[in-house]
């Protein structure tokens, strides 16, 4: 049993928690405590991590200048398709509507925050911080990624004096992960507990939810894949066949590990050897592990519009719109790393005052959806280079992975 992964658990966790909360639903109820614990454990991980993670990122990234030409080129191509991966979850999970049917609902803590404005004019006041401390205090998420994108320009700007306090960043976010490791060894607990009092208390409309939000999640992901990235392809000239060769290890690699870390080496490897200069390789593809994850940015609108729907919030355009600038953002901080998207997902339904239960309901279903999210971040990433290497004026190879590093200019 020692053997067993936290993903094994996880799903033992879920299993035992339907059981009990079809069976014993008066006493699955009384699990609440458990649920809440593990939840605020959760909400305790999003204001640290994501300070460490952006402003390391940001200023880590200082080569964006040295590469000139090629890091435009390439941050404009992440905006771009992050964008439509944002608006691709939106559209389908408006139209699915996989939440319908449940009842997920705000604790008596989140029912006492006040309401936000949701004007214009109030979300632009919003939005900038008066206090780093005041906005980690209330876990004002979009003030917090305001605050850590100018704080990380300017340790960029600055250079090397601010090398100590980017090194303090590179430490806070590897100590936060570590934090969100142990933090997730409670959550086979976390996660049976939730499912009990939420089956409990709501009944088999849950699971129903539960799973047309998975086939909504994969079917989205294939049409982006499908349509986006191959109209990508088509446009911008690159070899399919070739292409195809060059991503299928990393990307199955990514789906089996659901990391995408795990598949970085080979990925490098590949898109050298598939005839993308080694500067373009090595500055496009770590880059876009922070700011071009296309299957978590697409995970995160339909999660946190499932969320609401299940909770039985209406959300205006205007809002959907303002939630998605909001993921957009936070979704810079997100590592490659298994479930660190359910963070700023927290992260995410705490501004927009949606119930946190949410988190530990997907979490449940993570590690199905995990795998498709991070193995389409892996084969967006290795597009993002073919590219920009296009882009660049570069040839790619037209036959197999047999030819050497290097990538002749047209």
């Amino acid at each position: 049993m020692r053997r067993l992964s936290l993903t094994a658990w996880i799903f033992i966790g879920m299993a035992a928690g339907i059981a009990l909360g079809a069976f014993l639903p008066g006493a699955a109820r009384q699990l609440a405590p458990v649920s809440n614990i593990f939840l605020r454990l959760i909400k305790s991980i999003i204001a640290p991590l994501l300070f460490g993670t952006l402003v390391y990122g940001i200023a880590g990234a200082g080569n964006i200048q040295a590469m000139g030409r090629i890091g435009v080129k390439a941050i404009v191509y992440f905006e771009i398709v992050t964008t439509v991966a944002l608006a691709l979850g939106l559209a389908a999970v408006n139209l699915v509507r996989p939440g319908d049917g449940m009842r997920l609902e705000r604790t008596a803590a989140e029912t006492a925050l006040p309401a936000s404005s949701t004007s214009l004019s109030a979300v632009l006041e919003h939005t900038f911080p008066t206090s780093l401390i005041d906005a980690m205090a209330r876990g004002e998420v979009l003030q917090i990624v305001v605050f850590a994108f100018l704080f990380g320009a300017a340790c960029s700007a600055i250079g090397d004096k601010a090398r100590p306090v980017v090194n303090f960043c590179e430490s806070l976010s590897e100590v936060m992960f570590r934090y969100t490791k142990y933090v997730m060894y409670l959550a086979p607990l976390g996660v049976g507990a939730a499912m009990a009092v939420t089956v409990g208390t709501k009944g088999f409309s849950v699971l129903a939810g539960l799973g047309k939000l998975v086939l909504t999640m994969w079917a989205a992901q294939a049409l982006f894949v499908f349509g986006v990235l191959g109209s990508v392809a088509a446009v911008c000239r690159i070899p399919l066949r070739a292409f195809l060769q060059a991503v299928r290890e990393p990307f199955l690699i990514a789906f089996s590990t659901a990391c995408s870390e795990a598949a970085l080496p080979r990925a490098l490897e590949n898109m050298e050897r598939f005839g993308v200069p080694r500067h373009i390789v090595a500055f496009v593809i770590p880059t876009g592990y922070s700011f071009n994850l296309d299957g978590t940015t697409l995970y995160l609108s339909l999660a946190s519009m499932f969320v609401a729907q299940a909770a039985g919030v209406h959300l205006s355009l205007g809002q959907q719109l303002v939630m998605m600038l909001t993921l957009m953002l936070t979704s810079k901080g997100v590592a490659g790393v298994p479930r660190a998207a359910l963070v700023i997902l927290a992260g995410t339904l705490a501004t927009f005052s949606l119930p946190i239960e949410g988190v530990a309901v997907l979490l449940g279903i993570d590690a199905v959806m995990d795998m498709a999210r991070t193995s389409v971040n892996v084969l967006g990433n290795c597009l993002a280079t073919a590219v920009v290497a296009r882009w660049e004026g570069y040839r790619l190879n037209q036959e197999a992975l047999t030819s050497p590093y290097s990538s002749p200019a047209l």
